[in-house]
């Protein structure tokens, strides 16, 4: 059945003819899209436990989980999803998530398979990458004391920008790339990490750049608790050990508990270690620096993934 233009709003209409566009993308898939971006403040508050509605929802949340994640029956485990393979973010350094804001240009990188190890939701196309919303973080609203301030998932491109502004313009606003290159650099001081968020209900691509606290990231407590909802930036931390002092300093910053004091010198625990670099600006010393690690990944160099995409046409 055709809705009538006159019911839907114009970002509504931009939504649902990108939506048409977009292979392999289901009618539930596109109803998912409009309640996640259209009440993120529910769907978040629900998914994080944190909404008064969460428990009495909760039967309807499990239920609505099996029609995002269909499984065949009998399907081998590694075919098998679970929930995190529909929504997950790829922590980055700070250089890469200011890249990702200031570019000019469209993008359409269609499969990062190696940038994004996951079943769903792995491309980047971006159109009118100039087009950034800050949001109030669902997150942290949904928290009794949350982290301050609120504004600091960058909404990037269209149709997604436009959609969110439009629905929640009393939780958004329009920014400059400018002025969301000051909120990831202001974040990245509070000791706060980088994430570029995909999600399957949000045309199967980029959406976002969260700046994510420890204490108020639903993804981050989902990780903590063993769902694997993020991806490693493809680097892990390395500590000069004739360089560092065991201040500390920086094992207080790392939002994921890699970094540890032995004796008298920091070390890094490479398996918690998601290469985030929150850990270099708060080193006095130096120290610290990111090296590349095969086993964490490709990283999501946004330059050479661009010329590469270009070669390939």
């Amino acid at each position: 059945m055709k809705i009538p233009n006159w019911l839907l709003t114009p970002s509504t209409r931009a939504f649902l003819a990108e939506a048409r566009k977009t292979p392999g993308y289901s009618l539930f898939d596109l109803l998912h899209g409009y309640v996640y971006g259209r009440w993120p403040y529910l769907y978040i508050g629900i998914a994080i436990g944190e909404h008064p509605w969460a428990k009495r929802l909760a039967p309807l949340a499990k239920w609505f989980e099996r029609l995002a994640v269909p499984n065949r029956k009998g399907a081998p485990p590694e075919e098998q999803m679970g929930f995190a393979d529909t929504y997950h973010g790829k922590a980055v350094p700070l250089e890469t998530a200011t890249r990702l804001v200031m570019i000019n240009e469209p993008v359409a990188i269609p499969d990062l398979e190696q940038v994004i190890p996951y079943k769903r939701a792995r491309a980047l196309i971006l159109q009118h990458p100039d087009h950034i919303v800050a949001l109030n973080c669902p997150c942290r609203m949904a928290r009794e004391n949350p982290c301050l301030p609120l504004d600091v998932c960058l909404i990037v491109g269209e149709p997604f920008a436009s959609f969110v502004m439009e629905h929640n313009p009393d939780k958004a606003r329009w920014i400059t790339p400018d002025e969301a290159v000051s909120i990831i650099q202001a974040e990245d001081e509070r000791g706060h990490v980088h994430h570029v968020f995909f999600k399957d209900a949000m045309l199967q691509r980029f959406y976002a750049i969260c700046n994510c606290c420890s204490c108020c990231c639903g993804a981050m407590q989902a990780q903590r608790h063993g769902v694997p909802m993020l991806a490693s930036s493809g680097y892990v931390a390395e500590i000069d050990e004739s360089l560092c002092l065991g201040c500390e300093t920086c094992t207080e910053y790392c939002p994921f508990g890699a970094l540890e004091v032995r004796d008298r010198l920091n070390t890094v625990n490479q398996e918690k270690c998601m290469g985030c670099g929150i850990c270099i600006s708060k080193c006095q010393f130096e120290a610290i620096f990111l090296r590349r690690d095969e086993r964490k990944g490709e990283p999501l160099e946004i330059e050479r993934l661009m010329a590469q995409a270009a070669g390939e046409r």
